[in-house]
């Protein structure tokens, strides 16, 4: 039951969101700099998922160049999530969006969605709602035109935290999906 609702209430985002733009304007760019305490994210979000993404580019053929040009939205590969929850917040649709863009342009290209969560809840929950949560990656990136047969998920429940210890920040950091591109 929970699961239609959460796909009803995703697919009615996503054609509230359909609109196609006027004029296409350059996309913004974004300085990412990681922060070792508290997780990548952008200042303001944004309503649109759409915002500030520009279309995936491969540099100089190589599509994995892309991926690693810190200017571009390709070069961010955490979801992050809060806390007991598995569904992808508004300013990380933009980063889900390019993705699944990239991945619909790159055929060739296979990804594994891995779902993390912080150190609190039984082994056996925190590795079902790391699976949610990396799920909820893949629906969203399918839904936004990835072949489904592209992405792979798993579960690493608590076992990879990025951020040791047991505050607020070090949670915040390990509640993620991470897109892991394969030949990475």
């Amino acid at each position: 039951m929970k699961r239609s609702v959460l796909v009803c209430a995703l697919v009615g985002v996503l054609v509230g969101c359909a609109s196609t733009p006027e004029e296409q304007k350059p996309a913004e760019t974004v300085d990412i700099k990681p922060s070792v305490s508290q997780p990548t994210q952008p200042s303001k979000p944004s309503t649109d998922p759409r915002a500030g993404v520009s279309k995936p580019q491969t540099v100089g053929g190589d599509p994995l160049a892309a991926l690693k040009d810190p200017s571009n939205i390709l070069s961010r590969r955490s979801i992050y999530f809060d806390y007991d929850q598995f569904t992808v917040k508004e300013e990380f649709k933009p980063v889900v969006s390019a993705h699944a863009r990239f991945l619909s342009q790159q055929r060739s290209m296979r990804v594994t969605v891995q779902g993390n969560t912080d150190e609190r809840g039984s082994r056996e929950y925190n590795l079902a709602l790391g699976q949610r949560r990396a799920d909820a990656v893949k629906q969203m990136m399918t839904l936004l035109g990835a072949p489904a047969g592209q992405i792979e998920t798993i579960s690493f429940g608590e076992e990879k935290p990025r951020t040791q210890g047991s505050t607020e920040q070090a949670w915040a950091e390990n509640r993620r999906a991470d897109i892991v591109y394969q030949g990475e």
